[in-house]
Parts: structure tokens; sequence; C-alpha cells
């Protein structure tokens, strides 16, 4: 599903985010991405989800390589995508069940079908009773968990968090963990962001993950 041949990423001033990386995930896989800051965590979600292209290399999604595609068909390839960011980018003068419904708006999907979907999301991060509340009244993890909400809400194929616990508590991390899982569990991509392990890793979910470790741009042993 995503493949990535010898990529490296060079922003202007000579800096080498990724070098020279190769690697597979397979459909359904549940992966780590751990490294330091600045060890390229970011831009190698980015070029996945085809918010950056690479400037040598190639990265294949769904066997379409990204770097050739046109620009106009770079929104239709981000539909097979949910990105959840560590500070929520939630809309805080919309209720829960609108910033659930933004997704769907964007692609056209209106109505009972989208009302449908989003209650379902709400309803599978636990969130549904606060479907009216603003996202400001909502806790830390409770924000968390709309986000996930509005990432899944879409049925992407490939779900990606860029550290999604990194400001919880370890009770709300472990429930963010959980729901992940879940998802991977029925057959959604899971790729997760983070500085390192966390400590609080399910045991289930521990025999099913995969890690790659980012040094400096590069993979790591």
């Amino acid at each position: 599903m995503i493949k990535f041949d010898r990529v490296s990423k060079r922003y202007p001033g000579s800096f080498d985010a990724i070098k020279n990386t190769t690697f597979e995930i397979n459909q359904g896989d549940l992966v780590f991405v751990t490294g330091a800051s600045g060890a390229g965590k970011s831009t190698l979600l980015k070029l996945i989800a085809g918010l950056e292209r690479p400037t040598s290399g190639t990265v294949l999604i769904n066997n379409q390589n990204v770097s050739q595609l046109k620009a106009a068909a770079i929104p239709y390839l981000r539909r097979n995508f949910g990105l959840i960011f560590q500070d929520h980018k939630l809309l805080y003068d919309r209720n829960c069940f609108e910033n659930v419904a933004l997704p769907l708006h964007i692609n056209g999907i209106l109505g009972e079908e989208a009302a449908k979907r989003i209650r379902a999301a709400l309803d599978k991060v636990g969130l549904l009773a606060k479907e009216k509340s603003m996202p400001i009244t909502l806790s830390g993890g409770e924000q968390q968990r709309l986000a996930i909400a509005r990432a899944v809400v879409s049925r992407p194929a490939i779900l990606i968090a860029d550290e999604p616990t990194g400001n919880l508590d370890e009770n709300y991390a472990a429930d963010i963990l959980g729901f992940l899982y879940a998802f991977q569990q029925v057959g959604v991509t899971v790729i997760i962001a983070c500085h390192e392990l966390p400590h609080n890793i399910p045991e289930n979910m521990q025999t099913v993950m995969k890690v790659l470790h980012l040094q400096h741009g590069e993979l790591s042993a």
C-alpha cells in the first residue's frame, strides 16, 4: 500500500530531512515512527500523505507514484487518509458534531448519510452524548478523541497520528492507543509518530506493531 524507494527530501538551505529511505507498509499494518525532535518524523508523514513530494526517490501510495500525480489529483489521493494532529486543529466556533462533519462536507456528503456517519464516529470514541458541546468544554483527552472521530468519519484506508498522546496523562494516552488499535483491527492502516515508544502500549497491540526508527533523517535498526 505504501512504498518508499530510496526517498530523500531536501528543503531550502540544503537541509535533508529524509535521506535515502526505503521501506514498505502493507494494508492493515500498525506502525510506530519514532525518533527525536528533528529526526524527520513529520516530514515522513507529510510524504506519505502527499502533503510533500520527494526531492528524489519514489513514493508509491496504492501503486500511484506521488511525484507523477498532477496537482489536481492530490486531493483525491488524500481522501485515503485520516490525519490526527497533536494540537487537534479543532474549530472552536463549531460544536463537536459540526467539527466531525467537516471532512464529509468537503467530500460532498450531506444530509442523513452525513449525520449517520458523524454519530457513528462520535459513538466509536465515546462522545456521542457530547455532539452539541463546544470543543473548549472538553478535556484534553476528549479533544483528542474528537480529532480521531473527525479523522475516521470519511472511512479512510490509512490513519496517520502525529504525537497523538504527547500532551495527555497516562490514562488518556492509554485510551487513545486503544482507539487507534481498534481501527487497525478492522483493516485500517495506522501510522503513529512519537518521540519514543509509549511505555503503556497494550500487550495485544505490541504483538502486531512494527517500528520505523528515524535518526537524522535515516532509518536505523
